[in-house]
């Protein structure tokens, strides 16, 4: 066997936030609450649409894959996060690192083409309502969401893959607070080139044609509401704006991190911008989504009222 293809590396230090001493157990106790509202947020969007058959629409479908998705990314990210505001740096196998890096790379094309699925949902019912319940029934919506899932872990697998084929003889500290594909690949003591080159032709398939579909998708969108009267107008248009909203955010902070340069760009702004999709967006999400859905705030008012009238 060729030991120079052995991992010598046995265990990554993640930096994470360099939280001064006097603020540790505020940030600790902030961290934890971001994971609590996370969780609690997604899971009552996820209650809601099960409970209520007046949610049982393609809509509000996918809106729940994409809760557990953001449940999966923040359970993922956030406990070593917690773990790291008490202790400066957090110490994981290298194994356990592939691990979690496995699991963000799975979820963030999946949700990239879960996005782009809303999208083309959205356009479908907008932009041709006579079509859409033959074009998205029960078994479209599952074979769609099955297929980003499926996606999601075919890039996964390929990075793990590559990945693993690299030598990694130190250093073995990262200065991020996750394990993501360019702090991995920096600790790497053989030529990268390849995994470069197959990360971007993977980031622009699963991330730069998605959005171009979704720009596309919207207008259409636009250019149907536009042509509406003005209180159908609003109506239709409400139903848009928070699937844009959240579009807008995350990829906005992606195309900041991945996509644009980062010369001259700090390890603390490239953190802080890692920070708004891996936590702050999943955490928002059901915030926009409940704050501008009149349905889902009347199913959310029924239950609290049945659990008052239970007492």
């Amino acid at each position: 066997m060729d030991k120079t293809n052995v991992t010598r590396i046995a265990n990554i230090y993640l930096l994470g936030f360099q939280i001064p001493q006097s603020v540790t157990l505020f940030m600790f106790f902030l961290f934890i609450s971001l994971y609590c509202v996370t969780i609690c947020g997604n899971l009552l969007i996820i209650t809601l649409v099960s409970y209520s058959r007046t949610l049982h629409s393609p809509m509000y479908f996918f809106l729940s894959q994409l809760s557990v998705l953001d449940i999966v990314l923040v359970t993922d990210i956030l406990p070593n996060m917690i773990s790291n505001a008490l202790v400066k740096k957090t110490i994981m196998s290298f194994s356990d690192c592939l691990t979690q890096f496995y699991f963000f790379v799975m979820v963030e094309p999946s949700e990239c083409l879960l996005l782009t699925v809303m999208s083309w949902d959205r356009y479908l019912a907008i932009c041709k309502p006579l079509h859409y319940t033959l074009k998205m029934n029960y078994k479209v919506c599952w074979i769609l969401v099955m297929l980003c899932w499926i996606c999601g872990t075919f890039v996964a697998i390929v990075n793990i893959v590559t990945i693993s084929k690299l030598k990694f003889c130190g250093p073995n500290v990262i200065d991020h607070f996750f394990c993501d594909f360019d702090p991995i690949l920096q600790l790497s003591c053989s030529d990268f080139t390849t995994a470069l080159f197959e990360a971007q032709i993977l980031g622009f398939t699963f991330v730069v044609i998605p959005f171009s579909i979704i720009i596309v998708s919207y207008a259409y969108i636009i250019s149907t509401i536009f042509k509406m009267s003005s209180i159908t107008r609003h109506k239709v248009f409400s139903t848009c704006s928070s699937h844009l909203t959240v579009v807008c955010i995350y990829y906005g902070t992606l195309v900041c991190v991945y996509l644009i340069p980062n010369i001259g760009q700090t390890k603390t702004i490239t953190k802080l911008l890692s920070l708004l999709y891996t936590v702050f967006t999943p955490m928002i999400n059901p915030i926009i989504y409940s704050l501008r859905n009149q349905e889902l705030k009347n199913v959310a008012g029924k239950i609290i009222q049945n659990f008052l009238n239970m007492y």
